[in-house]
């Protein structure tokens, strides 16, 4: 298998995170002041904040599940759980592992370079 580069693990790491964290604070804090208090501000601003940013998870989850080459459901899984309070921070530690276990499989022969 190729290795997956560390680049692509920090990119999909840092979504990870910053869609959790602002998942969080949305389900929690500002839907129940929008639904029972009709505060809507916050709900408004976590909401499209968190919208945006999923939208980019889910590009660089897809991304880094296919070089891992996930099955489909750790995939789906992987992509969904940015839209479940705290799934994101699970996604993420089994991504890791994934990625180190990928580090440390040894390269075939056609996946290495020729140097001229």
């Amino acid at each position: 298998m190729k290795r997956v580069s560390r680049n692509v693990l920090i990119r999909y790491r840092i979504l990870a995170y910053v869609t959790a964290v602002l998942l969080i604070p949305l389900v929690f804090v500002a839907t129940p002041l929008d639904l029972w208090g009709g505060v809507k501000g916050p709900a408004t601003v976590l909401g499209i904040g968190h919208g945006y940013l999923y939208m980019l998870y889910v590009v660089f989850a897809f991304e880094i599940a296919i070089k891992l080459r996930l099955p489909l459901l750790r995939m789906v899984l992987v992509v969904l759980a940015g839209t479940i309070p705290f799934g994101a921070f699970f996604a993420e530690r089994y991504v890791t592992r994934v990625w180190k276990a990928n580090q440390r499989e040894p390269m075939r022969n056609e996946d290495h370079v020729e140097a001229a």
